[in-house]
């Protein structure tokens, strides 16, 4: 038996990982129609960024806060295959995304029409859910709340998705 390279076991993984997403939404979607399939996802995806933030927080050993955060969504971006750029700003950061591989496929598979639906809730939750991981927490449950805004998105007909974490 040949091995594989580890490029090729991410390609592997990676294209495992958004099959399986895609495939489980357009299940549900055939039975039980495209809403209660968006509410299931959505159920799905604040769960799946607290798996994934607290595992790339741990393999990084990074902290809370915004420093930890940029670090951590630079590695899920860069695992995901999004093409993007980080930008420092006063009381945060921006991410300007110029490809998105979840919108490329919505667009491939023809249901571009959706993409903005599906953006305006998984895209919100998810990176809700990043920005609350590294969200720092005092004794008292006092500390720095981390806020997520997006103030472009490609899915509406913009260049770019442009994502800001910050105070």
């Amino acid at each position: 038996m040949k091995d594989l390279a580890e490029s090729d076991k991410m390609e592997y993984f990676r294209r495992s990982y958004r099959s399986v997403d895609g495939l489980w939404f357009m299940m549900i979607e055939k039975k039980r129609g495209f809403d209660e399939a968006l509410e299931l996802d959505e159920a799905v995806w604040r769960v799946l960024p607290k798996i994934q933030a607290r595992a790339i927080k741990s393999m990084l050993m990074l902290d809370y806060g915004l420093d930890g955060l940029k670090e951590a969504i630079a590695a899920r971006l860069v695992l995901e295959e999004f093409d993007y750029e980080l930008k420092e700003e006063e009381g945060g950061f921006a991410v300007e995304i110029r490809r998105c591989p979840w919108h490329d496929i919505m667009v491939r598979s023809g249901r571009e029409e959706l993409s903005e639906k599906v953006s305006e809730v998984i895209c919100q939750a998810e990176n809700s859910v990043w920005a609350q991981e590294f969200s720092c927490r005092g004794v008292e449950g006092e500390g720095m709340e981390i806020r997520f805004e997006r103030q472009e998105r490609l899915c509406q007909g913009s260049n770019r998705c442009r994502l800001w974490f910050g105070r």
